[in-house]
């Protein structure tokens, strides 16, 4: 479809996809109306004050923003002040604590040596599983690089928690970007920006929507059938819903939360994984620790439990399998079809996305719809292949 100038358009889902792409095109002059079935915004990134504690909540679990894009990092500094902050995530495994990614501290304490980090570039090196030329799988991937002991403490059980699966059956992919550092650098991130928004992200959210060209319409759900009521629809909702899961239902793993309060400091520390199976969590997030700047006398913590997403369930995080892939080329197809439909962000494309990435790929698809006119172009499908 060829854009116009001034439309009337609609953003399904108020997270930083929808939000992003209202903002862009409402100060273009477009009118655009908002439509989300929560009654909040923000999507999994919501915060909000614990009536109880005073701590601001991740409500959806822990989110640190964090990006190397200058232009993602200038924009988002618009909407709220981003004070510092660095993850340095610990891990425990039978009752002993480690920093990860695995650094030079984690090697040298793991094995008790005192490594320089040449000799532990040379032991890492003699440790991993030389016989396995082109890993496949998850397991394949972490023996390749780490070893058998450490990819035991850190990666199996872990893994087995998260996706609900052996690392064998997962593909490589997931870990392909094995972070092994040979120095005492334990920022969980090698982003140039990293941060958390003073206000919290659903402040940053609000502040997006709030310009007179845009309607919010919270406790909304949206149907295919009234995106012919609007010259385009931005759908930032599970693909499959979109065409009433006839190709079947995608795989995704959602989160379950144990949240408990207590008085004073629970870990010291914002996120503590737990490699051990027996754990039936995969982490701890102490979400006062997310903001080091303020003080509170009593604490809340999250235990966060990993399994399958069910019909009624919020799904986080997409599975990715042959099966799903699959099942994801079908919805390609018909999405192909469209005429006045894009799909964005991690639900509308099975991919998934860290918030940087979202931004910047809302930015470009509101760019190009700003442009379609004038180029005389067509709005894409998708900004990006998702398959």
């Amino acid at each position: 479809m060829t854009i116009n100038n001034s439309h009337l358009v609609a953003c399904i889902g108020a997270g930083f996809s929808g939000a992003v792409i209202a903002r862009e095109l409402a100060q273009a002059g477009h009118k655009v109306i908002v439509f989300d079935s929560r009654s909040h915004v923000a999507g999994n990134c919501h915060t909000e004050r614990d009536a109880e504690t005073g701590v601001m909540v991740h409500v959806y679990g822990p989110h640190i923003f964090h990006t190397s894009n200058e232009i993602v990092w200038n924009y988002i500094q618009q909407f709220d002040d981003f004070m510092p902050f660095t993850n340095r995530v610990k891990t425990i495994h039978n009752n002993r604590v480690f920093s990860l990614p695995i650094n030079l501290m984690t090697i040298n304490a793991f094995f008790g040596k005192t490594f320089s980090p040449k000799q532990a570039a040379e032991f890492m090196d003699s440790v991993g599983d030389k016989s396995i030329t082109d890993p496949q799988t998850f397991e394949e991937q972490a023996l390749r690089f780490v070893g058998k002991e450490l990819y035991e403490a850190f990666f199996k059980g872990y893994t087995q928690k998260q996706w609900g699966m052996h690392p064998s059956a997962l593909p490589a992919s997931i870990l392909k970007r094995l972070p092994v550092r040979f120095n005492y650098d334990d920022n969980y991130y090698a982003s140039k920006f990293q941060g958390i928004p003073k206000n919290g992200y659903t402040y940053i959210i609000e502040r997006m929507l709030d310009h007179p060209n845009i309607d919010l319409r919270l406790n909304t759900p949206f149907s295919r059938e009234q995106s012919t009521d609007f010259d385009h629809v931005f759908y930032s909702g599970p693909i499959d819903a979109w065409y009433g899961y006839t190709k079947g239902r995608m795989g995704y793993r959602t989160l379950d939360f144990g949240v408990e309060r207590h008085e004073g400091d629970y870990q010291g520390n914002a996120v503590i994984n737990y490699g051990n199976q027996e754990v039936p969590y995969t982490r701890i997030s102490e979400h006062k620790h997310f903001a080091p700047w303020e003080q509170h006398d009593k604490t809340l913590i999250y235990k966060e439990y990993s399994r399958l997403c069910g019909e009624n369930d919020i799904p986080y995080y997409p599975i990715r399998l042959v099966k799903d892939k699959s099942q994801l080329a079908s919805y390609v197809e018909l999405a192909k079809s469209e005429s006045n439909v894009t799909f964005v962000g991690r639900l509308g494309t099975y991919r998934y996305l860290d918030m940087h990435i979202t931004i910047e790929e809302a930015l470009t698809v509101a760019d190009r719809f700003k442009n379609a006119d004038q180029q005389g172009s067509v709005m894409p499908v998708f900004c990006v292949d998702p398959i």
